[in-house]
């Protein structure tokens, strides 16, 4: 045998090897602990939602799951991570929506929201409420529309970040209204609902997830619900389309993704879980009790819905004229 024909049977043998180590590796995994990189600030409603379905899914596995919080550019930093990952399994995207369609449409990014990631699958949706500073006098959507348009240009409100969901929310909304209101952007969701108690900002669309405490103990208003049908959270708070705004409404999602080339039967492994997880009657109800939504799709739902919302958000974008800061 001469030695190219050595080489050659070599490398068929290697490859051999290799593509039978590949399901031997996908039986055997987890098998050390799994990196959940959540590219938002702690405490919000995408965090809140992964760390209940995290908990119980690594109770299943048998393996420890670690949640690693990296904020930042409203969360396209935590994408890029993602992309550059070793694609193993061991480290897993948190993405939600907004990273994955509404940031694309504002400014350039150094991933392709499609093309760049595997999907495992969408995990929960979010309920939002417009809330105000209690010391707006403003107590419906309707009196808080007029006050606005009296005084164009004074009232301000809060978001995650540019690019956020809370900032493509109101953007929306200004130009359903015809208001004008400051946007103040923050390094994270969590003060910037925080700061309407403080009446530092007086107006912010947040997740049902992070502001109901306020709501609760009378430390904001809240004015509409942004959804199809009244929360049960707060069945006395009107939707927005209710409250004097026909059309609108406002939902997000959160989705687990990988890095390409992630093996076939680890996708498959992690969406199982991951549906399981979301599927357990005590996971539902943590997730119900924090206004989320419980999914637990198929992979090919968040390429759908990520098709789809860019094309959504493109559209809100260039009529609400919404621009990097």
């Amino acid at each position: 045998m001469n030695t190219r024909a050595r080489s050659l049977v070599r490398f068929l043998a290697a490859a051999s090897l290799a593509a039978l180590a590949l399901p031997c590796a996908a039986q055997q995994y987890p098998s050390k602990p799994i990196l959940m990189l959540m590219p938002l600030q702690a405490g919000s409603a995408v965090d809140v939602m992964i760390r209940i379905v995290a908990q119980k899914m690594g109770e299943n596995m048998g393996q420890q799951i670690v949640i690693e919080n990296q904020p930042g550019a409203a969360g396209s930093i935590g994408a890029e991570r993602v992309k550059r990952a070793p694609p193993d399994g061991y480290t897993v995207g948190v993405l939600n929506d907004s990273i994955l369609t509404m940031i694309p449409n504002i400014r350039q990014v150094a991933y392709d929201p499609v093309k760049d990631f595997v999907p495992v699958g969408v995990v929960a949706a979010i309920t939002w409420v417009m809330v105000v500073s209690n010391e707006l006098p403003a107590k419906t959507v309707a009196e808080f529309v007029a006050l606005a348009k009296s005084r164009p240009g004074k009232l301000d409100y809060s978001s995650g970040g540019n690019g956020s969901p809370q900032h493509v929310a109101m953007e929306a909304f200004k130009a359903a209204t015809g208001i004008d209101v400051v946007h103040i952007p923050y390094r994270g969701a969590t003060q910037a609902a925080a700061d309407v108690m403080s009446n530092r900002v007086q107006v912010h669309f947040g997740a049902v997830s992070i502001v109901l405490p306020y709501i609760k103990d009378g430390r904001m208003r809240a004015l509409g619900v942004p959804s199809a049908a009244r929360s049960p959270l707060l069945p006395e708070v009107p939707t927005v389309a209710e409250a004097g705004v026909p059309g609108f409404e406002w939902r997000t999602w959160a989705s687990f993704v990988l890095p390409l080339a992630t093996p076939g039967a680890v996708v498959e492994r992690l969406n199982a879980e991951m549906v399981k997880a979301v599927n357990s009657p005590d996971v539902r109800e943590k997730l119900i009790a924090q206004g989320l939504e419980p999914i637990g799709s198929p992979p090919a739902m968040v390429t759908q819905w990520t098709q789809d919302g860019l094309k959504r958000m493109r559209d809100i974008v260039q009529r609400a004229k919404i621009q990097a800061e």
